[in-house]
């Protein structure tokens, strides 16, 4: 089976500062507490499991708390058992908004949830799962960030992946008004492992401490013709129309920097999902 290298974070380490470009920023930790009961992934968090734990704190702008805060609230809430991670997230979002159908399309053209693990911290290879309102999937490993010379592997596919979506609206309407979305998503350990290699990857052992940041992609829209349509596309001029909202600050438009990201701290009971 296969072992990840445990990320060598001491406790007192957890909630050191890291230095940004701009500023020093705080990475947050999130503390994972084991599931105590069975949770139907079907984007709700609603089962008894999901009652017990606290939600993050509200998601901030990916370069920081100098920046003003989202438009619309995002948090979560995340559980752990022998087979999953398990995350929920709740969106604010008066514009359900979603077009993209077909599994491992760029699903962050539309708006979306974004997770990214980092297993054994080193700052290489990672995994990164994109949801839109559509329940669209786009799994994909990485063998170190594109900054670095990495390399997307699309075709790279999670299995056992669930997940699940719920509309607290009307989908792709402009004539109302909505109140959001929420999706929960059950990411299997064993197909946490890079592509060629066989062997099943493993869950984290009571105290490791992953690596992982959480993003939101929201595009600027207007109603033409009675559609959404988005007003303006990335290009050289403008190469981030779009916000993007982060449980963990980056300290510049780009979550592909693992160093950067917030840490998951693996508990067998405890303090039920509180943040440092």
């Amino acid at each position: 089976m296969l072992r990840s290298t445990v990320l060598a974070v001491t406790a007192a380490a957890l909630f050191t500062g890291t230095l940004t470009a701009q500023r020093r920023e705080y990475a947050r930790t999130y503390i994972v507490p084991r599931a105590t009961a069975p949770l139907i992934i079907d984007g709700l968090a609603d089962d008894d499991a999901w009652a017990e734990v606290t939600w993050s704190r509200t998601y901030v702008d990916i370069l920081g708390s100098m920046w003003a805060d989202p438009v619309y609230s995002t948090r979560m809430k995340l559980l752990w058992d022998d087979e999953f991670l398990y995350v929920v997230a709740v969106l604010q979002e008066p514009h359900l908004w979603a077009t993209l159908l077909e599994r491992d399309a760029i699903i962050y053209h539309d708006d979306d949830f974004e997770v990214f693990l980092d297993p054994d911290g080193d700052g290489l290879a990672y995994y990164e799962l994109e949801i839109n309102a559509l329940g669209t999937e786009f799994d994909l490993f990485l063998d170190r960030p594109y900054n670095d010379g990495g390399t997307a592997d699309i075709p790279w596919d999670m299995p056992g992946l669930k997940t699940g979506v719920s509309l607290q609206g009307s989908l792709n309407d402009p004539s109302d008004q909505d109140e959001g979305w929420s999706v929960e998503i059950a990411i299997p350990w064993a197909d946490l492992h890079p592509p060629g290699v066989d062997e099943a990857g493993l869950p984290p052992e009571v105290d490791d401490v992953w690596r992982a940041n959480f993003s939101r992609v929201e595009w600027p829209l207007a109603v033409v013709d009675g559609r959404y349509k988005k007003t303006a596309e990335a290009d050289a001029q403008n190469p981030h129309p779009e916000e993007n909202w982060v449980w963990s600050p980056q300290g510049e438009i780009n979550m592909h920097i693992p160093d950067r990201w917030g840490r998951l701290w693996f508990v067998d009971g405890g303090p039920n999902g509180d943040e440092r």
